[in-house]
């Protein structure tokens, strides 16, 4: 294996030590990556903009920053960014024809804060436009392929964050997850993709689907790194109202090689056995895996979680009206001219956004209008509580809850064409996503899928109770160190078969 191979598959921590100790330098690494990726992305279509002038002006930083006495904690490793998140001088454009040529003007402080760490910037990665879908098929701007079988999606709303990471064209990734757009492609690309707790980073300049539920996360390949990336970007920001104006505690150092004296829930309504054979076989392996590590399984009861999916597709549609109708033509993004203002507006939405998009909005704008707002909207609002409760008296019995992060391993294009069997992909990861808990997704071994020929990975949830990163990701790295299911499969596709 080559030196710029290596580079592709080394770790985060094993980067920065190496750039830290003058081993290799930021701007080495940024060449590699510059002269590499192009070819090996242009099947997989991770990447919607590649940025190597950015990267290279990050390289030249970092070294000088260390030429100066500096250690940082990220020096030279190589990061992917969601389109959605802006990054000051580059086109973000959230997976969509509305903002396919907008050019952020400041960069979103997750962003920042990774690239104060020493991180270099490869390039924006493709999405579900606005971050509306569990496939990436929503894009309106590029394909992006499953890495472990190209007639296979890598999931979404992250999904190109995912397959960068998974496919080894990126150390780290940053993604959002509103209702399980992290763990769910995580899962589909047999990476670690982690959900902090609601406030724990800051959303500002993260474009808003449904602001009450989005939040920033990492995707690595292993724990470790996604804790590195974690106490990175975490931390109060005042540009962000939500932000939580307390301590944020370091994780990567709070890493375990066990699980002695951990309780772990199992939910009686998370059953698996629907889920065919295999699966269901899998995620018992799993539990007794974590048993083996010294936990206690427990039986927990979440009787409000069936109606996690109903409730969040009333509240993140009601939000997504809001937050979308700026996307008028007038100030920023795509404009269609029309004969009047009003035409305008609807030509401008109608070319703009495209169907997904479209069906939320008019879900939310119906939820929220007169008349039908105390019916949908705020009853689905006390069905988020009631949910959220549940999840504090099953933690009253346990210290991490364990579910599947995915209803299937990872789908061919088109397979879930009618959108409500695409929405069920989330049954598991919706819950969690509506009571704010910090949650991920960690392999969990593989299956071949009824369809298929080739195994295809599998996701864990963990969750955990708000605000206990430290220990989701000490457990988490347990179980990883213990099992090593991402190691077991064939390495990642990066180019089409001949």
């Amino acid at each position: 294996m080559s030196a710029d191979d290596l580079l592709f598959t080394s770790g985060a921590r094993a980067i920065a030590r190496s750039v830290n100790r003058r081993e290799r330098s930021a701007a080495d690494i940024a060449e590699a990556v510059r002269v590499a990726l192009p070819e090996r992305d242009r099947d997989l279509g991770a990447y919607l903009t590649l940025t190597p002038d950015l990267m290279r002006q990050h390289a030249r930083r970092v070294d000088e920053r260390i030429a100066a006495g500096e250690t940082l904690p990220l020096a030279g490793v190589p990061v992917a960014i969601k389109d959605n998140m802006c990054l000051r001088g580059t086109r973000t454009t959230c997976g969509s024809k509305m903002l396919e040529n907008w050019i952020a003007p400041y960069t979103a402080t997750a962003v920042g804060r990774l690239l104060a760490a020493g991180a270099l910037p490869i390039g924006k990665t493709n999405m579900d436009e606005f971050a509306m879908g569990s496939s990436c098929e929503n894009s309106a701007l590029r394909t992006t392929r499953n890495p472990y079988d190209f007639d296979r999606v890598p999931g979404g709303s992250s999904g190109g964050s995912a397959a960068a990471v998974g496919a080894e064209l990126a150390t780290l990734a940053l993604g959002s997850d509103t209702g399980g757009s992290i763990r769910e492609p995580a899962a589909f690309c047999n990476v670690v993709g982690f959900k902090p707790t609601y406030g724990r980073v800051s959303r500002y300049g993260l474009i808003a689907f449904a602001s009450s539920l989005d939040q920033i996360g990492p995707f690595a390949r292993t724990v470790e790194d996604a804790a590195l990336a974690y106490d990175a970007i975490a931390g109060y920001d005042p540009l962000d109202a939500t932000s939580l104006n307390a301590p944020n505690e370091p994780t990567a150092d709070a890493l375990r090689t066990d699980l002695r004296g951990m309780r772990v829930g199992i939910v009686k309504e998370f059953g698996t056995a629907d889920l065919g054979p295999a699966i269901h076989a899998a995620y018992a392996q799993a539990y007794a895996d974590l048993a083996a590590l010294g936990a206690e399984l427990v039986e927990v009861e979440l009787p409000t979680a069936k109606y996690g999916l109903a409730t969040y597709y009333l509240i993140a549609p009601a939000e997504c009206s809001s937050n979308l109708a700026r996307f008028d033509g007038v100030r920023y993004g795509l404009r269609v001219d029309g004969a009047d203002v009003g035409e305008m507006y609807e030509k401008t939405r109608a070319a703009g956004f495209g169907d997904e998009v479209k069906r939320r909005i008019l879900i939310g704008t119906y939820a929220l209008s007169s008349g039908y707002y105390d019916a949908y909207y705020v009853k689905a609002q006390k069905a988020r509580t009631a949910i959220a409760d549940d999840f504090k008296r099953a933690f009253a019995r346990c210290d991490l809850i364990a579910s599947p992060a995915a209803s299937t391993p990872a789908f061919t294009f088109n397979a879930k064409s009618d959108p409500v069997a695409m929405y069920l992909m989330d049954y598991y990861t919706i819950p969690v996503s509506l009571a704010g808990l910090p949650a991920l997704s960690v392999p969990c071994g593989a299956v071949v899928p009824e369809d298929g020929t080739r195994p295809m990975p599998l996701g864990l949830q963990l969750a955990a109770p708000l605000f206990s990163e430290r220990l989701l990701l000490g457990a988490a790295h347990a179980y990883e160190r213990a099992t090593q299911h991402a190691l077991k499969l064939p390495r990642p596709q990066i180019a089409k078969a001949p």
